[in-house]
């Protein structure tokens, strides 16, 4: 993925000591260099003769030095009290995603004197910014060795990587939502006004047609791609054709997400692709996860947006799942089964990773996943909206084991369960949600104050935040 380009914008105040100020703004710069290597800085070296932020006219020059270098966030670190007017007029102009801390201040001198008050400063400026209409991040006034410091700025990371990736977002949507399915419906338009977000159609009889051409004459990377898949889980049941045609249905897919630049999908999985191919394109769908390219069943449009949030704030370095919360655990009251009929990773599985038929649809065709996933911490995701509403829901669970299920699926134990469904019942949210081996709580209560008017909801005595 595209590196994070980050603008440095160390700020002081002319009545405290500016040696102290420079002698932070490079301890500062190098250690970002340590925690986080694969972040772009653009500084503001020659813009005045210290590199820090200190007055309307640096804030000027910073502001069309960062705009013209396309910056996706910016950090404005207290050198020491600094300079609130400047850093306001910087983030307001850039508009982007901004990071307000400060070094943890020394001990007075022997005489008395202190030589940076960052803290105090630091209160000053996020008043200012309330004025100024800025949204903005924080971390806990800290020495920049504490891992408050550098748990705080990796989350801060995330947190760009969740909004660049869901602001003009575009979306892809192949065919219709399936015809039963109202719980799917999204608006379109709302989306684009409100966030950016395109939808971007596909027909399914297109598709299918480039597929079954792929197949015709398949090419070099096609035919590996399949025996590849062979490698990777069981076909012993599938058909002879099953791993050719799953082959070319993901070189469709990929060639349509490079065309259209596609950020995700939603995919019209049954029944028309059935009739056309005669496969199910859970497998193919779990490999594109695993790609970085997540698709969402049953053309859930927010489904594969929840999705495509919580990829994007691993930069894309962890596979997501998409489940339905579908029973309650038969023994354990706190306990929900996450189930699919097939489109989990297999990277996420434990054991053997073997595909089976569909076992609702007609026919019964090939293409289903059929493994039990690991054990472990969990975030539970659902980017959701009714009326204009929209709403962001996280919660945390651990995984536990339950009885046997078709398709895949795991068990995910909750602090307590009932408060869970009554959130869901009671939504906007559906029973589909995105779900994710971390603990994203955090970056995803962060990142929804540059979500334009996206309310965070968090799963009251749930096991978030640890």
């Amino acid at each position: 993925m595209a590196k994070v380009k980050l603008g440095y914008m160390p700020t002081k105040r002319r009545f405290f000591s500016g040696d102290d100020a420079f002698k932070y703004k490079e301890l500062i710069r190098k250690q970002l260099q340590v925690i986080a290597p694969e972040v772009e800085i653009v500084d503001l070296e020659g813009i005045n003769d210290t590199g820090l932020l200190a007055s309307p006219d640096d804030a000027r020059a910073a502001a069309r030095r960062f705009i013209t270098a396309e910056v996706d966030g910016l950090f404005a670190p207290h050198c020491n009290f600094g300079c609130e007017e400047a850093v306001c007029i910087t983030a307001k102009s850039v508009g982007k995603p901004l990071l307000l801390w400060g070094p943890r201040d020394e001990s007075p001198l022997a005489n008395g004197e202190r030589l940076r008050d960052s803290q105090c400063g630091l209160f000053a400026t996020s008043k200012v910014l309330q004025r100024f209409g800025v949204n903005f991040s924080y971390i806990v006034n800290s020495q920049i060795t504490d891992n408050v410091f550098i748990n705080g700025f990796r989350r801060f990371i995330a947190v760009i990587n969740v909004v660049k990736n869901f602001k003009d977002a575009r979306i892809g949507q192949i065919s219709t939502r399936p015809k039963d399915f109202y719980s799917v419906i999204v608006n379109e338009g709302e989306l684009l006004e409100r966030f950016g977000i395109q939808t971007v159609p596909f027909d399914l009889g297109k598709l299918t047609a480039s597929v079954k051409a792929m197949m015709n004459n398949p090419s070099a990377e096609i035919r590996e791609t399949a025996e590849y898949f062979k490698t990777k889980v069981d076909f012993s049941e599938m058909t002879a054709d099953a791993p050719l045609k799953m082959a070319a249905l993901k070189a469709a897919l990929l060639k349509w997400k490079s065309d259209e630049q596609l950020n995700a999908a939603a995919f019209q999985c049954w029944d028309q692709l059935q009739l056309e191919l005669g496969i199910c394109p859970c497998f193919v769908n779990s490999v594109l996860i695993e790609c970085g390219f997540p698709v969402a069943c049953e053309t859930d449009i927010h489904g594969a947006i929840s999705m495509l949030l919580q990829q994007a704030a691993t930069d894309f370095s962890k596979p997501v799942f998409l489940a339905d919360l579908t029973i309650r655990h038969p023994g354990d009251d706190n306990s929900e089964l996450l189930w699919h009929c097939g489109a989990f990773p297999s990277s996420l599985a434990e054991g053997k990773c073997k595909l089976g038929k569909h076992f609702v649809l007609p026919g019964n065709p090939d293409g289903i996943c059929s493994w039990q996933l690991k054990q472990g911490h969990l975030t539970i995701n659902r980017f959701d909206g009714v009326h204009g509403k929209y709403s962001l829901f996280s919660g945390e669970c651990e995984t536990t084991v339950g009885p046997f299920n078709q398709g895949t699926f795991v068990y995910a134990k909750m602090d307590n369960w009932s408060d869970w469904e009554e959130k869901f019942i009671y939504g906007p949210y559906i029973h589909h949600v995105s779900c994710i081996y971390d603990s994203l709580t955090p970056v995803f209560k962060d990142a929804v104050r540059y979500m334009n008017a996206v309310e965070f909801d968090e799963v009251k005595g749930g096991a978030s935040c640890r």
